[in-house]
Formats: structure tokens, sequence, C-alpha cells
């Protein structure tokens, strides 16, 4: 069964940081473009951040110079480490896989979704 898995969410103050993972089972993540996704309530659901699998990175204007992607593709595993965060950064976070399939991978659609781990930014 092909799993993504995240984990690693959780109340932050802001100015705080944290740091989320993307664990795959039943799938070769090096095979595949990973990206985060975030939906907060009433909000439609947005790119975060995005790494192909040749190791390219991309961000979302509104993460840029905030957070980091990067992957351990011994483990199958993609993270997220978020630092500097805001209220505005609260939401569900999820990670999804898919084939690379163009130089835009913020605005790919992707196969495989994992369940989501909330992030809530407040003091």
């Amino acid at each position: 069964q092909r799993q993504l898995v995240e984990s690693g969410g959780g109340l932050v103050q802001p100015g705080g940081s944290l740091r989320l993972s993307c664990a795959a089972s039943g799938l070769r993540l090096d095979y595949y473009a990973v990206c985060w996704f975030r939906q907060a309530p009433g909000k439609e659901r947005e790119a975060v951040s995005c790494v192909t699998s040749d190791g390219s990175t991309y961000y979302a204007d509104v993460v840029k110079g905030r957070d980091t992607i990067s992957r351990d593709n011994a483990k199958y595993t993609v993270y997220l480490q978020m630092n500097s965060l805001k209220p505005e950064d609260t939401a569900v976070y999820y990670c999804a896989a898919g084939l690379d399939r163009s130089d835009d991978p913020l605005n790919e659609e992707y196969d495989y979704w994992g369940q989501g781990t909330q992030v809530t930014v407040s003091s």
C-alpha cells in the first residue's frame, strides 16, 4: 500500500520553528517530486514548497526565505523546516508526491497525498 504520513505539526508561538516530516511507505519517494501544501479554515489549499526528484527546490512567495524543504532519499522522507512562523501560517499541512512533469511543480497535480498535520501558530 502506497502511503505518505506527515508528522511534526503542533502549537508554536509566533517567531518559532517547526520541522515537518513526510515519510513514504510502499513508494520509492526518491523517484518523485514532493510538495507541501497547506489549507487554512475557509481558504483554498495552496502549495508551499516542492522538491523535485533531482533535488531542485521551489517556494511560494509567502514562505520564501523562511522555509527550507529537503529530502533524505535513504529514508524516503521529505522535510519542511519552517522558521519565523506567523499566525497566518496556521493550517493543516499536507505532503503530496507525483512524477516530475514540468518545471512548475508548485502548480502541478499530485498522485499521492498524506492525511495532513495541524500547525497552529499562536501566543
